[in-house]
């Protein structure tokens, strides 16, 4: 049975990092970062850090990271993941997007994964001004011609994109306001078909989804976006 999303990022890191840390077995995700962004030599937040899936692949490239997330839970998790990285151009940061505990003018770059929708989702029929808050944090605590880069999921279980209803209003306000984007393939590889059932079912609830047996791993297809602009 599906554990609440809220649950997950408050006691279930350990779960989530054994999920998410799955995905993306063919290193699809940071290529295609770096062709929204080459990120050498920046400063950078990243917001919505979680377990530091998305930090581990940007942290060799950056001058100085923060890596911001609302969860102490997944932070205190993450750090491990990071430190073993040997790098010593990194700090973590608890923060809302809505409400960023940085300087103006501060970073060269923000990114966030899979967690900047929940200003939208979280503010119900508010979306709109709420969407534009975070955005307008961003704004602010970016330097001239800095930017931003988002990620989020185009549908699990997918071979090609399927927005979730959740994201499509604001995946479109994206669209139409100035945002480039471009989608991988970030498919999931579980050791055999219980990992992968269990593993799945705790994020994703009791839905089938397809997956199949390969010499590397159980597959499951995942696909992702990112949109990027410069402000």
């Amino acid at each position: 049975m599906m554990t609440e999303l809220k649950e997950i990022y408050q006691s279930y890191a350990d779960r989530y990092q054994a999920l998410v840390g799955r995905e993306d077995y063919q290193r699809n995700l940071l290529p295609a970062i770096l062709r929204a962004d080459p990120l050498a030599g920046k400063d950078i937040i990243e917001l919505g850090a979680g377990t530091g899936r998305v930090t581990c692949l940007i942290a060799p490239y950056a001058r100085k990271l923060v890596a911001a997330d609302l969860s102490h839970h997944m932070l205190a998790h993450g750090r491990e993941y990071v430190a073993a990285l040997g790098l010593d151009n990194w700090h973590l940061s608890l923060e809302s997007h809505r409400d960023l505990p940085f300087a103006t003018d501060s970073a060269d770059l923000v990114i966030a994964g899979w967690s900047f929708c929940y200003a939208t989702i979280h503010a119900g029929e508010d979306w709109i001004p709420a969407l534009e808050q975070a955005l307008s944090e961003v704004k602010r605590v970016l330097r001239p011609g800095g930017k931003l880069i988002l990620i989020e999921s185009l549908g699990t279980g997918f071979e090609t994109p399927n927005t979730p209803d959740v994201l499509v209003d604001y995946l479109a306000y994206l669209d139409r306001h100035g945002f480039e984007s471009a989608w991988v393939r970030t498919d999931y590889c579980f050791s055999d078909l219980a990992e992968a059932r269990d593993l799945t079912t705790f994020f994703f609830g009791d839905a089938t989804l397809p997956m199949w047996e390969t010499e590397r791993g159980v597959i499951v297809p995942e696909c992702t976006g990112l949109w990027w602009k410069n402000f």
